[in-house]
């Protein structure tokens, strides 16, 4: 067996892959573009077992119109990442250049975990479910999921924890794009989540849950590159997403504590829904679906509530949003920088803050930013 050239980069492999794939050329057409012999040698080189040379590099870079850094950053995702957008009407080129954004802090996080010691979760959890699943399988799969990694009385408290600490999903909390809610990427060793922070908290949790749904079923039902945000409708996929979600957000034994909802008066049963949702952190709108689902409120009457009088999560949109990212992914570029496989001002450009802004964002999430600044 061909042994493994210990001085062949992995990433230019990957990118001259990728790169001939995307182009739509062949393993023989690169060749005679390189100028080799055979096809072999780019197979070679694609697998890792031949290293490609400087000038062969340079070569890549005239013949396929790309600069070299496309070759070398270590934090570009191109050709390995998979992402699905919630969005409303985004147009594609503002979405692939937000994409693009997004990709380089993954690949960040990717890299520097890797090089201050983080390991990548070693198995991926999933739910057994597909896309032909009954809406009441992945509403049971919701169920469990509370009860199994004990979510408490108030599960969108505890769900990003879960999610990072034992899934080993990263989230991040972004300033989108107007009309980007959130995002799940799928790397073949890292499972990430962007919400867009200045939503309401209401609607960051169901965000969040729905992408924990894509993330957990991606191998049996890969999402769509693009979704439009919406807590009902959609594809099937959608549907079952949207199911878990509210499930996870307001199980039945939670819900069933607050009283009997079908027996009250508007006036009180508006209260108690603004209220519930306050408690819960999830938007009115959302928890009067899930009464209807539970058969607590009938759909007439639910129907009947002026959605007005609905807050977004039984308050005003006044909460200050979280801070940027995670503290995930905040201590583990602290690390980098403070282990010297980053430099302060380039991780300050990564996240396009000052240095200054750097030195706070590391402090608001309660690291000692005295270590690397």
């Amino acid at each position: 067996m061909k042994k493994r050239n210990p001085t062949a980069n992995p990433v230019i492999s990957k990118r001259i892959r990728v790169l001939r794939q995307e182009r739509g050329l062949s393993q023989d057409e690169l060749a005679r573009l390189f100028g080799f012999k055979d096809r072999q040698t780019v197979s070679a080189i694609e697998t890792g077992a031949r290293r490609v040379t400087a000038s062969e590099l340079l070569l890549a870079v005239e013949k396929l119109d790309v600069s070299l850094d496309y070759f070398t950053d270590p934090f570009r995702l191109d050709g390995e990442g998979l992402f699905s957008w919630r969005q409303m009407d985004i147009e594609p080129r503002v979405l692939d250049e937000y994409e693009k954004t997004a990709s380089r802090w993954i690949g960040a996080y990717r890299t520097l975990a890797g090089q201050v010691g983080r390991q990548m979760p070693l198995i991926r959890p999933t739910l057994g479910l597909t896309k032909w699943s009954r809406f009441e399988d992945a509403i049971k799969a919701g169920e469990r999921f509370v009860t199994e990694f004990s979510l408490g009385a108030v599960p969108a408290q505890r769900l990003e924890a879960v999610m990072q600490e034992q899934l080993g999903i990263l989230v991040l909390m972004v300033d989108a794009y107007h009309g980007i809610s959130g995002a799940a990427c799928r790397l073949p060793e890292l499972d990430t989540v962007l919400i867009a922070r200045e939503e309401v908290a209401g609607r960051r949790n169901f965000d969040l849950a729905h992408e924990l749904f894509h993330i957990l079923t991606w191998d049996a039902m890969p999402p769509e590159h693009t979704e439009t945000t919406s807590h009902f409708g959609g594809n099937r996929v959608e549907q079952l997403a949207n199911n878990f979600a509210a499930t996870v957000l307001m199980p039945k034994a939670v819900l069933e504590s607050f009283g009997n909802w079908g027996q009250m008066e508007m006036d009180g049963l508006i209260a108690q829904l603004n209220a519930t949702a306050d408690e819960l952190e999830v938007t009115s709108s959302a928890l009067k679906w899930r009464l209807v689902a539970l058969r607590k409120l009938t759909k007439s009457k639910a129907q009947a509530i002026p959605e007005a009088s609905l807050r977004n999560n039984g308050q005003e949109n006044s909460a200050a949003p979280p801070p940027l990212f995670s503290k995930l992914f905040m201590e583990v570029m602290a690390t980098a920088i403070a282990q010297g496989h980053i430099s302060v001002r380039r991780a300050a450009v990564l996240v396009d803050l000052t240095i200054g802004d750097l030195e706070k964002l590391f402090r608001t999430h309660g690291i000692d930013h005295t270590i690397c600044l």
